[in-house]
């Protein structure tokens, strides 16, 4: 019977994910112009860079090695972070806005039914779920304010454009009123100044 534990590729693809994560994240926390959005990056990454170490460190105290292996989804979104669409359009395109299940169901319901976890392993795991939890929650809040922003925004873009139009209706209505009156007046100031030339001639 082998003595290699049954969760060791578990530890390894937290390992991987959770350092690729970091990865991503820290690019987009570069390219964010948001404050809100950097400071909840900031404690994501963070915790993802964690993750990363403290379970390749697990695999290497059980007496085995990270294994390395391809991600196929990284590359695309290392892109997407690094890319200059909005903050609401990168928690859309790679889904952090739909981690948290709330008291539902999610992937780690299930990372305790393997009852032979050791107790160290089992506390670091543990710590993991509930930042992870935590950490969907964090994320699933930035959502929904960049989404609440999002809908405001073209509401007060259209009121600043009805200002303007009013305003610049406003100031073709007085242009015209002033070319009429103008217009108007000249006649009159010219039979007043032949009159006065008539009057001149006569003396």
């Amino acid at each position: 019977m082998s003595d290699k534990p049954s969760y060791l590729g578990l530890l390894n693809a937290i390992a991987l994910a959770e350092t690729n994560a970091h990865a991503y994240l820290s690019a987009w926390i570069a390219k964010t112009g948001s404050p809100e959005v950097r400071a909840v990056l900031a404690t994501v990454a963070a915790r993802e860079g964690e993750h990363g170490m403290s379970f390749a460190k697990r695999i290497n105290e059980l007496g085995y090695e990270l294994r390395q292996k391809d991600d196929p989804g990284f590359e695309q979104r290392l892109a997407i972070a690094c890319s200059d669409r909005s903050d609401l359009e990168k928690m859309e395109e790679l889904g952090l806005g739909r981690l948290d299940t709330a008291d539902r169901p999610d992937i780690f319901d299930d990372f305790f039914k393997d009852h032979t976890i050791d107790i160290a392993t089992g506390e670091l795991l543990g710590r993991y779920i509930a930042e992870e939890r935590d950490t969907a929650r964090l994320l699933r809040c930035c959502y929904e304010q960049l989404k609440g922003h999002g809908a405001a925004e073209p509401v007060g873009d259209s009121s600043r454009l009805e200002a303007i139009e009013t305003k610049i209706d406003a100031l073709c209505d007085a242009v015209e009123q002033l070319r009429q009156k103008v217009g108007a007046a000249t006649p009159a100031a010219a039979n007043g100044s032949s009159d006065a030339k008539r009057a001149r001639t006569r003396g």
